[in-house]
């Protein structure tokens, strides 16, 4: 899951993305309109957490851009007002959920993981190939009754896998998915985060394959029946 986070306390901002990112996620940290639009543009998000007070005006307005541009993602609003009529207009604006400040970091983590489960957000909740199955909703990798336990790259390149399954993902489209605007990526890390996935699938009778298509990016399908 890769959310963007548009939100301009410094401080407020780092303890959010810390928090999202425990939880499996990729983060990008927008501080003002402006950079949220660059942003949203340049990656595809599941979810954007939108604070509504921006140096460069109200974060409502982000909602309308996204909108003009077919950008799917689910927007959830944070917002210091307590009056109901402007929750109602974060709403009306666009929104698809609202959290008013102060929030517990649980309460934010149980709407996005809402959020990011809603058909127009995740299609399918759970994805199978070979004898492993994928749930979005709990974000586990299971073989029969045993659940692959898995750090958060390379659950995020599995998931990336799966979604194209038996279709090739381009290398760039995978760094995406796997790497915030602001993580140093090493030349060989998503190779060897593909290799270390690979190993624990076979490992763990999964019976699929991961294919590293040279210079293109990555492929994974169900393993042929040996002869």
């Amino acid at each position: 899951m890769r959310i963007l986070l548009v939100e301009d306390e410094v401080d407020l901002a780092q303890a959010l993305a810390s928090a999202l990112r425990q939880n499996q996620a990729v983060v990008d940290v927008a501080g003002s309109l402006r950079e949220a639009e660059d942003a949203a543009l340049s990656a595809q998000h599941d979810v954007i957490v939108l604070d509504r007070g921006l140096p460069d005006g109200d974060g409502l307005s982000l909602v309308a851009f996204l909108r003009e541009n077919d950008i799917p993602a689910a927007v959830l609003v944070l917002t210091a007002m307590t009056d109901v009529a402007e929750r109602v207009l974060s709403l009306d604006g666009g929104a698809d959920d609202y959290l008013a400040k102060p929030f517990s970091m649980d309460e934010l983590m149980a709407r996005v993981r809402a959020l990011a489960r809603r058909p127009a957000v995740r299609a399918n909740l759970v994805m199978t190939l070979g004898q492993l199955r994928f749930d979005h909703h709990t974000r586990q990798a299971h073989v029969g009754e045993h659940c692959i336990t898995l750090p958060r790259r390379e659950l995020l390149v599995l998931e990336a896998l799966l979604e194209h399954r038996g279709r090739t993902v381009l290398r760039e489209a995978m760094q995406e998915r796997v790497y915030g605007h602001e993580d140093d990526i090493q030349s060989n890390a998503l190779d060897t985060h593909v290799s270390r996935l690979r190993s624990k699938l076979d490992k763990a009778g999964a019976q699929v394959e991961i294919h590293a298509i040279r210079g293109v990016g990555y492929l994974i399908c169900a393993a042929r029946p040996a002869a």
